[in-house]
């Protein structure tokens, strides 16, 4: 049998995605259904963003959890699409190196 291997902490830090041009760090406020939810950026803004087709199924996003958003370039204040899911772990580390209040 296959066993998923397990990391270290050391090993995580070194894969953390880090912001891409044009993303943003947020935390999720609020679901609203159909793959949107209420979104706290750390550029002070509330957006309402949403998950887009192509990761729909691969990610699951409840209230609490630290994503990574890119706002859309019509309205960029107030809408954006999510790039990324961060785990626990991976927040905790995030907020360790300083990125993350």
């Amino acid at each position: 049998m296959f066993k998923k291997p397990v990391l270290t902490l050391e090993q995580i830090s070194q894969r953390l995605r880090l912001p891409r041009q044009g993303e943003i760090f947020g935390q999720v406020l609020d679901l609203k259904g159909g793959s949107r939810m209420m979104v706290e950026c750390l550029d002070g803004k509330t957006r309402l963003c949403r998950i887009p087709g192509k990761i729909r199924s691969k990610l699951w996003i409840k209230a609490g959890d630290w994503v990574l958003v890119t706002p859309w370039s019509i309205e960029p204040n107030e809408k954006a699409d999510i790039a990324f899911r961060y785990t626990n772990i991976q927040a905790e580390m995030l907020r360790k190196k300083g990125f993350l209040k």
